[in-house]
Parts: C-alpha cells; sequence; structure tokens
C-alpha cells in the first residue's frame, strides 16, 4: 500500500515561516509531478504549488514568490517552505501524487496573531 504523509504544519503569526515535509512509500515517484494542494474553512481544495519529476515548478498567484516547492527523490519526499505567511493561507495542506490520485491526509496550517 501506497502511502504519502504529511508533516511540519502548525500555528504561525503573520509574517512567519513553516516547512512542510511529504515522505512517500512504496515505489519512487520520482518520474512523476508531485504537488501541494490546500484546503481553507468553507473553500475548495486549490493547486498550490507543484514540480515534475525534472524539476520543473508552478506555483498558485497567490504564493508566488513566498513559497518554495522542492523534492529530494532519493528520500522519496517533498517539500514545501512558506515564507511570509498570510491569514489567508490558513488551511489544510495536502501532499498529492497527481497521477495515481495519491492524497496524504494532510497537515493544519494556521495563521493567525
Amino acid at each position: 500500500q501506497v502511502l504519502v504523509v504529511e508533516s511540519g504544519g502548525g500555528l504561525v503569526q503573520p509574517g512567519g515561516s513553516l516547512r512542510l515535509s511529504c515522505e512517500s512509500s512504496g515505489p519512487t515517484f520520482s518520474s512523476y509531478t508531485m504537488a501541494w494542494y490546500r484546503q481553507a474553512p468553507g473553500k475548495e481544495r486549490e493547486l498550490v504549488a507543484e514540480i515534475t519529476g525534472g524539476g520543473v515548478t508552478n506555483y498558485a498567484h497567490s504564493v508566488k514568490g513566498r513559497f518554495t516547492v522542492s523534492r529530494d527523490n532519493a528520500k522519496k519526499s517533498l517539500y514545501l517552505q512558506m515564507n511570509s505567511l498570510k491569514l489567508e493561507d490558513t488551511g489544510v495542506y495536502y501532499c498529492v501524487v497527481p497521477f495515481f490520485s495519491y492524497w496524504g491526509r494532510g497537515t493544519q496550517v494556521t495563521v493567525s496573531s
């Protein structure tokens, strides 16, 4: 059974930083795009950032310049460095392997003063 497990969420003040991690079990996803999605309270899930197997990245307009997605294929891991966090970044963040529709259970990020 393939699992993707997120960690690193928490409570942070506006302007602060967090680093999310995602570890995957099972076969390597090094050739596949991996992504971070989030779901804010009362809203639909949205793509935050994605990275191809070759390292090409894509970001939602709302996080561009503040968030950085990266991966370590040897560790089968995905990361999201989040800086200059805003109140509207609050939500549950999910690690996703879109090609296989693998979703983690999510990690809560709360930005609050």
